[in-house]
């Protein structure tokens, strides 16, 4: 009965989010854009496959951003995706409470939180 990865993560969208999610997780992150089952299309919302795993962006219609809950994203060159972001108008927050990990944190459109952490220093964890 042993766990053996993480096959998603959910994070939630207002109603009518669907525009602003493919535009920050599709264009601006670069995850590739994956079709939902049809029993589940009619839900709204927007999937993303992010190597063998996925990002689910769900709609909630009494949404609340979570601001301390978030999925966390190992990324090869974390200052070159903290500049596209603030570019973007996205907020970046470099913190260095793990040492040797070059990490930030930023927000989607909707206001949740996620995490970048810098890929050749992500074994430090």
């Amino acid at each position: 009965m042993e766990l053996r990865g993480i096959d998603h993560v959910q994070v939630a969208g207002p109603p009518g989010c669907e525009v602003a999610a493919r535009a920050f997780y599709g264009q601006l992150l670069g995850l590739r854009e994956i079709r939902k089952p049809p029993s589940l299309a009619a839900r709204g919302g927007v999937w993303f496959a992010l190597g063998r795993q996925e990002l689910h962006v769900g709609v909630e219609a009494d949404f609340r951003p979570a601001l301390k809950a978030h999925p966390a994203f190992t990324c090869e060159d974390p200052d070159a995706l903290a500049v596209a972001l603030l570019s973007s108008g996205a907020p970046v927050s470099w913190d260095n409470a793990v040492p040797g990990v070059r990490r930030f944190y930023t927000a989607d459109p909707f206001g949740n939180r996620l995490e970048i952490v810098g890929e050749a220093l992500s074994s430090a964890f």
